[in-house]
């Protein structure tokens, strides 16, 4: 299964960026597909030390791997979704771990340099916490990704204990977006007939109570309305089962809210889907699988596409949790299961590249 995570926090380029393989001309921007370009920073350079592929100008560095210690505490396996935070003058990046019963999620702290400062558990004991989303007012959400999984509201600076946000609901979270337009919260899920959903705090800045509703498309002019959900709990049926005009998507996958525009992937079927939250409309972007790339492609204005960067020697990992300091200067991701590809994620690599992004 193709898999793609959006950049978190502020954008590398003039638009989003996601991780996964594009095949060039794989798709024709008028037809509504994404028009595959040469890379803004020019042409890539062979791989550095790390094995990472990038255009002139610009560095990786490794800042973490599985089971080795950073700012005090054992980096977690699989690291997942992540996000940065301003602290002073310094930052702080957020990973989820997704492995069975003990994912959770850590940060680490970095002074205005670069340098760690320090890392923390910010979430502890859940389960496959693949998802996550920043949030305005400064919080990290925490999704797990299982049959019954919760969102963990978490305090990305370690002061505040993490929070079940049980209003959100319970099924297999893969994605996560926040709206402060419509303010509202964008949810994927992994299921083969899954659905996208949206919940609706009673008070914007507040999860604790809310709606949850699912989108449906109308059969007869394809416009799209959104329908409650009666039981966001799924004591007696699944949340997808429970309203029978819900769209499905094959697969539910990354979510990115950004200019009116909810962007996220069903990966089953290797599509880049686009709801349109001014037109209340859905949209397909076509790209498609091109083998087991490990790269980062930037998404910019006008259905366009360029890949930025590419890490080799990791053929069965994946890229997860890219996102950029608040500054804009320096772009965090992880390989998942590294080199040695292993399920639990125990040869996961997190890294950090500089260059002249745009600021």
């Amino acid at each position: 299964m193709l898999r793609r995570t959006f950049v978190r926090t502020g954008e590398p380029a003039t638009g989003t960026a996601f991780a996964g393989p594009l095949r060039w001309g794989a798709a024709d921007a008028s037809r509504g597909g994404l028009a595959v370009l040469s890379g803004p920073y020019g042409p890539p350079r062979p791989p550095d030390a790390n094995g990472v592929v990038l255009p002139e100008g610009f560095s990786s560095r490794v800042v973490a791997r599985t089971g080795h210690r950073v700012g005090g505490v054992l980096w977690h396996p699989a690291p997942g979704d992540g996000a940065c935070f301003p602290d002073g003058d310094g930052w702080v990046y957020v990973s989820n771990s997704e492995i069975p019963l003990l994912g959770g999620a850590t940060a680490i702290r970095f002074r205005p340099d670069g340098s760690v400062h320090g890392a923390y558990r910010v979430l502890s004991g859940t389960d496959l916490n693949r998802a996550g989303a920043a949030t305005p007012w400064k919080t990290w959400l925490s999704c797990e990704e299982t049959a019954r999984g919760q969102v963990f509201e978490c305090d990305p600076y370690g002061v505040r204990a993490a929070m079940p946000r049980l209003a959100m609901g319970r099924f297999r979270h893969a994605g996560a977006a926040c709206d402060p337009v419509n303010r509202v919260v964008y949810l994927t899920e992994d299921e083969p007939d899954g659905c996208l959903y949206r919940f609706v705090p009673a008070c914007w800045g507040d999860l604790t109570t809310g709606r949850l509703e699912v989108l449906c498309v109308l059969p007869d002019d394809g416009s799209t309305a959104w329908r409650r959900v009666p039981n966001p709990a799924a004591l007696l049926e699944a949340t997808r089962h429970q309203v029978d005009t819900a769209h499905r998507f094959q697969g539910g996958g990354a979510c990115h809210y950004s200019a009116g525009v909810c962007l996220f992937t069903s990966g089953d079927d290797g599509r880049v889907w686009a709801y349109d939250t001014l037109r209340e409309r859905l949209e397909t972007v076509e790209t498609a699988e091109a083998g087991d790339l490990m790269e980062l492609v930037l998404a910019g204005p006008g259905r366009t596409a360029a890949p930025f960067l590419r890490v080799e020697g990791h053929p069965g990992s994946e890229i997860t949790g890219p996102a950029l300091s608040p500054d804009g200067t320096r772009l965090y991701f992880s390989s998942q299961r590294g080199r040695r590809d292993d399920a639990a994620g125990t040869d996961g690599v997190t890294y950090e590249v500089t260059g002249p992004f745009p600021r």
